[in-house]
């Protein structure tokens, strides 16, 4: 147990503990020897209370230790015969529904629209679709506020379609799985509207209800703006909502909710579906009796409350549960949204010995040192080197990444890193090859094999993304529209949610009408059509990566080791497999004054620059934003 009579370094060797120290370190941009170093490693929390009096009151300490020592176990060290299912080999493809291909002409994408496109996303190689929400939903935060759990949005089409998608999806040899949004239902779900209008109903104790008469239950902040509370003054009584104010959150603490639960994830797999990506699933654990968040840790993380979720105290019991009851009887794959988990506590989510989850999302590198998503700035990609170095330097056998970094959640990598438009295609092709060779599970989201790019929405009136209209609200009101307008524009979803560009024609082939969010720019010559003339696409180099990763097991079970790691702009690595190696370098700038590290004897298997632009820049030198693949000989 962690206590005042601890050290440093003992905290520092808990999972949650790390975790912890390296988020805020993260966030405030300080470097781990400040932690590491022996004078302050040996200190005693008792001493660093005294120290740090002026700033961190007892009621810190007190939900420091609670987390702290909510976690015992510590990840698993090695697996010594790994079993190679089929999602560690797959590449996955995110299809956002809405945006991706419309059907009917209602300007909403749909189910229809994914069968049509289906003979495109064989072509590309991947091996498994994930849908974003189509469950019936009032569609306050696009789908993932769930009225009905087993009935398809009316957008969408029917569960007949879906059925048929699905059969096809496999006719094709691909997989398919589903978001599962269980930390919260829609206010129009069936047992919160019993729950909300009738005290005496079972359903009560499905979420979390307070009474109104002494105000907000505790300080606990949306992640959409505002308190996370909603007061219902006919009933006088507040109800929980870590999201939108239509969301309600689920209480997993109830046993019969979290029997429904699994009984529908059944449902769902009894028809063949694969898995599911699971949303903020770590947060579907409250702390008991629901305390205020502390302020010393809301004004580090922004977050009010969010110590008493992230990592609750049931969360390994329910994972655990729900892996046994409803995935396992299935052999189903499961991937968890895990915000705010680090390095080692999504080993013991994820860990093969623990029984949980098959992979986590991690979010960590996505954004630099001390920035978050709304902050305008250029993300250097050396820190995206420096996460994966530091992540695989933690693994063991046990244990198994994803990668990725993009999604519908988040802006275009591409635009966050070089937005001249003189660099895209090269950015692009490097961030696909880093994706699709790196060890771990790639997540591709759509139209990132294009080389998308953020929009230049012009006002928030082009914005549809429930956060970011939330957002501009309450910053116009504190600092001025324009202010706000400048920090909503740089870390919108919305950036993501554009319908996808399939041609050259005003609708850009996404549908025959105004679409549900407008595309500002057509960004013509970057189309699927456009890049299917063009054997020197980004698109064509998709389609040879996704060969590649085929072709060689290295690129897909193989190890991996870093070389030069200190090297600033460079970053390469070694993937062997049974006597199969692979070398991969990436010029991480717009310079070219790098030299590769290929033998003389290595055979150039891709390289995302043209054949006389590198004669002339000589072999051991590496172009600007050039990515290389080798066969070591």
């Amino acid at each position: 147990m962690i206590n005042d009579r601890s050290r440093v370094k003992d905290v520092y060797a808990t999972p949650i503990g790390r975790d912890v120290i390296d988020k805020i370190l993260l966030q405030l941009d300080r470097p781990h020897w400040i932690i590491t170093n022996p004078l302050v490693s040996n200190l005693r929390i008792s001493r660093v209370r005294k120290l740090s009096r002026k700033h961190l009151d007892d009621a810190f300490w007190e939900t420091f230790y609670w987390l702290l020592n909510l976690e015992t176990d510590q990840p698993g060290a090695s697996n010594p015969q790994p079993a190679w299912p089929w999602w560690k080999e797959a590449v996955f493809y995110q299809i956002y529904p809405r945006s991706f291909a419309d059907s009917n002409g209602d300007g909403i994408g749909d189910i229809n629209g994914i069968r049509s496109k289906l003979d495109y996303l064989q072509s590309l190689g991947v091996d498994a679709l994930w849908l974003s929400p189509i469950y019936d939903s009032p569609n306050d935060d696009n789908g993932y506020d769930i009225r009905d759990y087993r009935a398809i949005m009316d957008e969408m089409g029917t569960m007949e379609d879906f059925d048929l998608l699905l059969e096809e999806v496999h006719e094709r040899g691909m997989r398919l799985i589903m978001d599962l949004v269980v930390n919260h239902s829609s206010d129009e779900h069936a047992w919160f509207q019993e729950a909300l209008n009738n005290p005496e109903s079972p359903y009560r104790s499905y979420y979390f209800f307070r009474p109104g008469a002494d105000g907000l239950p505790n300080n606990w902040r949306s992640y959409f703006s505002g308190p996370a509370w909603r007061y219902y003054p006919e009933q006088d009584v507040y109800t929980l909502h870590l999201f939108s104010e239509k969301q309600p959150d689920l209480n997993w603490d109830h046993e019969p909710m979290r029997q429904d639960i699994m009984e529908m994830v059944r449902w769902w797999l009894d028809k063949g579906v694969d898995g599911f990506r699971l949303d903020v699933i770590n947060y579907i654990s409250k702390r008991e009796g629901l305390p205020d968040g502390n302020d010393t840790i809301r004004e580090l993380i922004t977050f009010g409350g969010i110590e008493n979720y992230f990592y609750g105290p049931n969360l390994n019991k329910y994972l655990r549960e729900l892996r046994r009851e409803a995935f396992d009887p299935y052999d189903a794959f499961s991937v968890g949204e895990t915000p705010g988990i680090g390095l080692e506590l999504g080993r013991l989510l994820s860990g093969a010995d623990r029984k949980e989850l098959d992979l986590v999302f991690n979010f960590d590198q996505l954004e630099a040192p001390g920035k978050a998503r709304f902050d305008d700035y250029s993300y250097d990609l050396n820190y995206l080197k420096k996460y994966y170095i530091k992540y695989h330097s933690r693994l063991s056998d046990n244990d198994w990444m994803s990668i990725f970094w993009e999604n519908h959640d988040h802006p275009r990598m591409i635009s966050k890193v070089n937005p001249d438009p003189g660099q895209r295609r090269l950015l692009a092709k490097l961030l696909l090859v880093w994706l699709l060779t790196m060890k771990g599970t790639p997540f591709v989201y759509q139209g990132q094999e294009l080389g998308a790019v953020n929009q230049k929405f012009s006002s928030i009136a082009d914005m549809r993304d429930v956060e970011s209209v939330n957002l501009y609200a309450e910053l116009s009101a504190e600092q001025g529209e324009e202010s706000a307008w400048a920090t909503v524009l740089a870390g919108s979803r919305d950036h993501a949610r554009v319908p996808m560009n399939w041609d050259e024609s005003p609708g850009n082939g996404f549908s025959t009408v105004e679409a549900w969010l407008p595309r500002p720019e057509g960004d013509d010559g970057w189309s699927v059509a456009a890049q299917e003339a063009d054997p020197a696409s980004v698109l064509a180099d998709f389609r040879r990566l996704m060969a590649l990763r085929k072709q060689y097991t290295a690129l897909r079970r193989g190890s991996i080791s870093f070389i030069k790691e200190k090297r600033h702009d460079y970053f390469a690595y070694l993937r062997e497999w049974q006597g199969e190696k692979i070398l991969v370098e990436l010029n991480l700038s717009d310079l070219s004054h790098l030299r590769s590290q290929a033998s003389a004897g290595d055979k150039l298997l891709y390289t995302n620059v043209k054949p006389a632009e590198q004669e002339g820049a000589g072999r051991r030198r590496l172009l600007p934003y050039q990515a290389a693949i080798y066969l070591c000989k």
